[in-house]
């Protein structure tokens, strides 16, 4: 029994240090605690104002040439010389190869031989036709043979010249995959080489067909306006992220869905004089949409999302009650939202505070730019 008895005092002697440590603590030179607590809680805010916005997509694009020409014999034979340097840069006609051309010349000859003879013996026969010394139809048969003579001319002289292989367009010229010696076969499935121009450059850049239906529909509704003689310029960003220097124009929109992607194909022609961009190299394009007028932008720590995953904000009525504006937004422009729906212009969002606010609650609005953090 004095066991428990000592047990019961420390015990009291406990609750009675506990109690007298909460006393203490909430008093002091200025009174109690709980006194700092009155009053509403101070929210920073952020007035909306209609902004003038220039839209822009940022999308992923591939370079290529502006034309390119593959090289390919058109007659067979052996290859006597390779007139150019691979990765230099030729000119349309520059020859490139060299054909051993002895085979056509023979064939050349020969037929230019056998038009001359037909060519003479139907003359002959014009003059011995009015006296009938040669029936009409002999006459009709050698003016036949001798179309037929002109033309094999014509297929030799031609075969001969196509032993001389010209570079079809200017540009740079690859690697050749032939070389002297080697033989050449008409119209071989393997080129000899590739040319491409290089200035300018295609970028071929791939848009959301969904995107492309919600910038028509924008358009439409007046909601979107072109920005002038500005608005097919586009903006190239390197591959490691630097601006490129000169603005490429966009020339059209594909008319076909990829259905394996949803996306149509924009063609961007881009100034390449320095040969900077090369084909088959990953760019960016910075498009520019059109310019929204009245756009209102919040700033993003402004913007919260409820359990469904809604986006919503905080706003500050006049008589300085909060409510809740749930938000249709657009994209993300720097550190703030572009939001389609949900507030109004003269709004006041909170950004700061909106740990101690609820819908219905009242608080004290101070202006965003001139607040210092209060603790609550």
């Amino acid at each position: 029994m004095k066991f428990n008895s000592q047990k019961q005092q420390r015990a009291a002697a406990f609750f009675t240090a506990v109690i007298l440590v909460f006393l203490v603590s909430g008093c002091g030179p200025h009174g109690p605690r709980g006194s700092q607590q009155m009053g509403p809680p101070d929210v920073s805010v952020v007035t909306l104002q209609p902004e003038r916005v220039v839209l822009t997509s940022r999308l992923p694009g591939r370079v290529s040439a502006f034309l390119v020409a593959d090289v390919r014999p058109q007659v067979s034979g052996i290859i006597q010389n390779r007139l150019f340097e691979e990765g230099g840069d030729v000119q349309k006609g520059d020859t490139l190869y060299q054909i051993d051309p002895a085979m056509y010349e023979a064939a050349l000859a020969r037929a230019e031989a056998n038009l001359a003879a037909v060519q003479s013996r139907a003359d002959r026969y014009k003059e011995l036709v009015p006296v009938k010394a040669v029936s009409q139809q002999d006459y009709d048969d050698i003016v036949a043979a001798l179309q037929q003579a002109k033309a094999e001319a014509k297929v030799a002289r031609v075969n001969m010249t196509y032993t001389t292989i010209p570079a079809p367009i200017s540009g740079c010229i690859g690697r050749s995959s032939v070389t002297i010696g080697a033989l050449a076969t008409a119209y071989q499935p393997v080129p000899f080489a590739t040319i491409q121009q290089l200035d300018p450059v295609y970028v071929d850049v791939p848009q959301s067909s969904v995107d492309l239906s919600r910038f028509k529909q924008r358009l439409a509704d007046g909601r979107l306006n072109p920005d002038g003689e500005t608005h097919n310029n586009v903006s190239i960003l390197q591959e490691d992220g630097t601006p490129y220097p000169l603005e490429g124009t966009l020339e059209f929109r594909d008319v076909t869905v990829d259905p394996s992607t949803g996306s149509v194909i924009l063609r961007v022609v881009v100034p390449n004089p320095d040969g900077v961009l090369l084909p088959g190299m990953f760019v960016r394009a910075i498009l520019k949409e059109g310019v929204l007028e009245n756009a209102l932008l919040v700033p993003q720590q402004g913007v919260g999302r409820n359990p469904k995953g809604m986006p919503y904000a905080m706003v500050v009525d006049d008589d300085g009650t909060v409510a809740m504006r749930i938000l249709t937004m657009d994209r993300a422009l720097g550190n703030k939202w572009l939001v389609s729906s949900g507030l109004d212009a003269g709004d006041r969002v909170i950004v700061e505070g909106l740990q101690w606010v609820r819908p219905g609650a009242s608080v004290n609005a101070v202006p965003f730019e001139s607040v210092t953090p209060k603790a609550q």
